[in-house]
């Protein structure tokens, strides 16, 4: 095992980290919007039975986020959990084409929700345990950066495949994905993760071994409670969006419904990707908070301004707003919670947590979204959903503190941060 907290010194490993984040990003969601777009356009579903069933899937990753954040935090085997998740995701999507009924697809979102819940933790476990606290953010912020191009070369290659071949297509694309993925897992060596550091157990100037802090730590961190609250309210706010876009564009043309959704999907992946490296770059500078705000900001405005038009291209380009947002957040997501959360062991279970609660927000959106677009409308909805993403935005304004601070007093006063006292 290498030394707590120094970084790797071994190239090939960090290169392989990108290619993993790239291969994943088109597993890591399951189908997503496309499967909104596939039960609207070929099994014929009504918008609210479709957010009725993309909200139990969702039920299902709430249930398992911490359940799975923990598991992370115990095991060494990160990386075949990684595997096992990518090939239950991928063989429950190729399965929906064949079993399209209701029930059916409910119990495959159930497996698909359940297995995706343990990428996110898995992945910044791996990179905190590969390269240390003093790298996390820069190294973050490519994770983050080689994700969104992941997610816009399979948005590419989907939409144009839809064209000829009909959404379908999609689901044969997540199985090759998934075989790149599961390949990039496998060519990280086991010996370059330290286990201690990938669960927050020590940082770069603390080289001793401690044990992990009750599981009440994490209510007895208040920026942490306020955090995921916050949280909560952004995926509320940001989760239906995109695929109320996609059935509004499918709405509009058919036969071009999953190649504009595709065009949406590329376009903010394009803004993700310098975004999630601005931020890896800046944020140890700038601090957590005002770039956060930023990305809070953008909802309502993105909320407000679908329902200005249904031109599809005035959706696609309003859909670039997704990019600043959706950067900002994947970048700084793991950095604010390993603030809150440094020398406690308790990392990765903390995502877990706050990933559920993140999961409810995004699970009820979809659900409240799909009836209000059946009893008020797309423009009602969009509304709804930019109010809620205000409401977010003044809480996190005025009642989070900047974690990057935090880290500072840590330094000199060690026990003034609630995460980190053992309970």
């Amino acid at each position: 095992m290498r030394t707590s907290g120094t970084a790797v010194d071994h190239k090939k490993p960090i290169r392989t980290l990108d290619w993993l984040n790239f291969f994943l990003a088109d597993v890591r969601d399951g189908l997503g919007p496309y499967l909104a777009i596939y039960l609207l356009t070929v099994q014929k579903w009504d918008e609210a039975s479709i957010g009725v069933v993309m909200t139990i899937g969702g039920v299902a990753a709430i249930v398992a986020q911490t359940p799975a954040g923990a598991w992370i935090d115990g095991t060494h085997a990160k990386r075949l959990l990684v595997i096992v998740a990518a090939v239950i995701v991928t063989g429950a999507s190729l399965l929906l084409p064949l079993f399209p009924n209701f029930s059916a697809v409910a119990a495959l979102q159930v497996l698909t929700g359940a297995a995706g819940s343990l990428f996110q933790p898995a992945i910044a476990a791996i990179t905190l345990g590969m390269v240390g606290p003093k790298a996390f953010a820069k190294r973050t912020g490519r994770n983050e950066a080689f994700n969104h191009a992941g997610n816009a070369m399979a948005a590419v290659i989907a939409g144009v495949s839809a064209y000829f071949f009909g959404p379908i297509v999609v689901f044969y694309l997540m199985a090759a994905t998934a075989a790149a993925s599961i390949i990039a897992t496998l060519a990280i060596p086991a010996g370059v993760i330290d286990h201690d550091v990938a669960r927050g157990l020590a940082d770069d100037h603390d080289h001793t071994k401690h044990q992990p802090s009750g599981l009440a730590v994490l209510l007895a961190c208040k920026p942490l409670l306020i955090f995921a609250a916050c949280i909560t309210l952004f995926h509320f706010a940001n989760a239906a969006m995109l695929p109320l876009v996609g059935q509004k564009l499918s709405l509009v043309n058919k036969e071009l419904g999953t190649s504009l959704m595709s065009a949406c999907i590329v376009a903010a992946q394009l803004v993700m990707v310098p975004v999630a490296m601005l931020v890896g770059a800046k944020a140890d500078v700038w601090g957590r908070k005002p770039i956060f705000l930023a990305g809070f900001l953008i909802l309502p405005i993105r909320g407000i301004l679908y329902v200005l038009s249904d031109n599809p291209f005035w959706l696609v380009g309003v859909q670039l707003l997704d990019g600043i947002g959706a950067g900002i957040f994947g970048a700084l997501f793991p950095l604010v919670v390993a603030d809150l959360t440094r020398g406690t062991g308790r990392f990765n279970v903390s995502q877990g947590a706050i990933t559920t609660a993140l999961s409810i927000g995004a699970a009820l959106s979809t659900t409240f979204a799909g009836v209000i677009v059946v009893e008020a409308g797309y423009s009602a909805a969009f509304l709804f959903l930019a109010a809620v993403a205000g409401v977010g935005l003044a809480v996190f304004w005025f009642a989070m503190p900047e974690t990057l601070e935090r880290d500072s007093r840590r330094k000199a006063h060690p026990a003034a941060i609630p995460a980190s006292a053992p309970t």
